[in-house]
């Protein structure tokens, strides 16, 4: 298997590396395709496994490499906030993301929902730039505590009657940072609150002159077992991994 997987990456790879093989679309293609060629009759996730795993046990042989480099200031944002949605929606990591075509292509759905107007290729390569550079550490209690749903709500279509009474966690954010972070035991009370006008000065301001248009609203929902101290605990998880401007003191996001 791994002299297969080698071979079809050696002369599918156009000078790239496995990396780019797996975030391209067009490129990933054209590997499994010479997978096939060679016998090998898994579906494409299961290949991209192998692939990955090869590359990281460091059987694919060294040379030189074509460079890929993107200025992704304008999505970057995008990427992680995708990444981190199905990484807590799904418990997969970046990895099991990209080697899944499925996964993937929602990935890239998300992007383009967050930031339109750039390739897969882009938000993809992106999301792994955003790890080499330590920005996408484990949340470690949130992996601890499942969510029972993880959804993505545009503020201006959000309908409080149909959000649940459950409680959970939610965050505000627009295409380029994080806005807000907070716990609720019951989220459909807590929102209506910030959607008709927030108690947080800050929150409530940035919608009165922005409005709701390019906000979003992320909600982790809870089992009801997870106490509120449990709540406490994944609150201040994710204000130090998304670091929100309104529960940071002393930043003005303008």
């Amino acid at each position: 298997m791994t002299s297969l997987i080698v071979q079809a990456f050696q002369t599918s790879r156009d000078g790239y590396s496995a990396d780019r093989i797996l975030c391209d679309p067009e490129l990933n293609s054209v590997f499994f395709e010479a997978c096939r060629k060679l016998g090998l009759d898994e579906n494409q996730a299961t290949i991209n496994r192998h692939l990955l795993n090869v590359r990281k046990s460091g059987k694919l042989g060294s040379g030189t490499t074509r460079q890929t480099r993107f200025k992704d200031d304008e999505y970057r944002f995008a990427a992680e906030m995708a990444t981190r949605h199905l990484e807590r929606r799904d418990a997969v990591s970046l990895d099991e993301i990209l080697i899944d075509p499925s996964r993937a292509e929602e990935f890239d759905s998300l992007c383009d929902s967050l930031c339109s107007g750039f390739s897969p290729l882009q938000y993809r390569w992106s999301a792994l730039g955003l790890r080499k550079q330590r920005c996408l550490a484990p949340e470690i209690v949130a992996h601890a505590v499942p969510a029972t749903a993880v959804v993505i709500h545009k503020c201006n279509e959000v309908r409080t009657e149909l959000i649940p009474s459950d409680s959970g966690l939610y965050i505000f954010f627009d295409e380029t940072q994080t806005l807000y972070v907070g716990e609720a035991s019951n989220l459909r009370s807590r929102l209506k609150k910030h959607l008709d006008h927030s108690d947080n000065k800050q929150l409530a301001r940035w919608f009165w002159e922005h409005g709701f248009e390019n906000a979003r609203l992320e909600l982790h929902v809870l089992d009801a077992r997870y106490s509120t101290r449990i709540r406490r605990s994944l609150e201040s998880e994710l204000i130090r991994s998304r670091k929100p401007v309104f529960n940071i003191q002393g930043i003005d996001p303008r």
